[in-house]
């Protein structure tokens, strides 16, 4: 790896229609539908701090793996846990993820912190933006 890397951070929002509990508990749930590790080939989760996680997604026929361990986890507010794939090229990054009260809805906000500056790690954009997509789907109200 290169120790000149230039990185960047990526932040991302989403309104969600729920309560922040709700929006936080679907989040470290891989059996729940809208969460990050639902629908993953494989899931290997310790949701506790220091525990590891480990998931792979199939995606255009290759198998994509990631791995990282739990920083903190403060249920409902805020979850973080370092992340590395071959996205990263080998570095630590980190994703903090925070839920915060608006009304009856939960800001979510994701900050992926320590991204490498190129095409494969502006990719992450695009994934976890289909993330947050998927999580407020899961919640939409019906109007």
């Amino acid at each position: 790896m290169n120790a000149t890397m230039k990185t960047f951070d990526l932040t991302l929002s989403r309104l969600i229609s729920a309560a922040a509990a709700e929006v936080f508990d679907v989040w470290m749930d891989p059996k729940s539908p809208g969460g990050p590790w639902h629908g993953s080939e494989r899931v290997i989760l310790q949701p506790s701090v220091d525990g590891l996680y480990y998931f792979s997604v199939r995606h255009e026929g290759r198998v994509y793996p990631h791995f990282g361990r739990f920083v903190a986890i403060e249920r409902p507010r805020r979850v973080q846990y370092t992340w590395m794939s071959e996205g990263t090229k080998g570095l630590e990054t980190t994703v903090t993820v925070t839920f915060a009260p608006k009304g009856k809805d939960t800001e979510v906000t994701l900050v992926h912190a320590g991204l490498p500056d190129d095409e494969m790690g502006h990719m992450h954009k695009d994934g976890w933006g289909h993330v947050l997509s998927t999580l407020a789907e899961r919640f939409a109200r019906k109007k």
